[in-house]
């Protein structure tokens, strides 16, 4: 039994999922593009560094979609997914995915599942572990994470977590991937027997290089 796991953003696709969220509402009219994009950038600093305070992040992110009606978000996200998302999918996604075609498969990523449920179904791929988003009874978004969010130590957990809904554990697979480009995804890479670092940033490529790790060039 094997289990493949894949990053999604920088490593699937071409680009940030959530950068280019907050990019199409300020295309929409919905946020200030100049109060947004410089509070966006410090975010993206940090993460870059990997001191990313998620829960701080997490409120920034989540605060354009709170308490607005679902029927609102959902109509911009298929704007999203046809200007932004799909010419982010590398041309080298599919066949990736393909190649674990025997493996039990799912996408872990820090980014929402209201942004990255519909990407992972584009991809073919059924099984999606992210942060999720807590909701009222009507569907609306508090604008707070519920749970632990799928970052750094919280990808292990959730992983964990995930697997044992399924009545799985870990240990059981004789052979483990992970894919991702990020330095912030460590935990998990350290876990799986094959990690795989994807455009690597260069602290991920240092450490790679370092373990023997193999490094794709998705991009290239």
């Amino acid at each position: 039994m094997k289990l493949a796991l894949f990053d999604l953003d920088d490593t699937l696709l071409a680009g940030d999922s959530d950068w280019h969220w907050a990019q199409y509402l300020i295309e929409q009219g919905v946020l200030d593009r100049e109060d947004y994009e410089r509070a966006n950038e410090v975010f993206f600093g940090h993460y870059r560094r990997g001191t990313l305070d998620i829960h701080e992040y997490l409120a920034f992110q989540l605060a354009p979609v709170a308490g607005r009606p679902r029927g609102e978000i959902e109509a911009w996200h298929r704007g999203f997914m046809a200007q932004k998302v799909r010419p982010l999918i590398h041309a080298k996604t599919p066949a990736l995915l393909a190649a674990h075609s025997g493996a039990l498969v799912a996408i872990v990523t820090a980014t929402s599942r209201f942004i990255t449920g519909p990407i992972a179904a584009e991809l073919g791929v059924e099984h999606l572990i992210a942060t999720e988003a807590e909701e009222l009874p009507d569907g609306r978004f508090t604008g707070r994470p519920a749970g632990t969010p799928a970052f750094r130590e919280g990808k292990v957990e959730r992983l964990h977590e995930w697997l044992s809904s399924l009545g799985l554990r870990f240990e059981e697979f004789e052979e483990t991937w992970f894919y991702s480009d990020s330095r912030n995804d460590l935990p998990l890479l350290e876990l799986v027997s094959r990690p795989v670092a994807v455009d690597p940033d260069p602290t991920l490529e240092s450490h790679a290089r370092d373990r023997g790790w193999p490094i794709l060039r998705m991009r290239a």
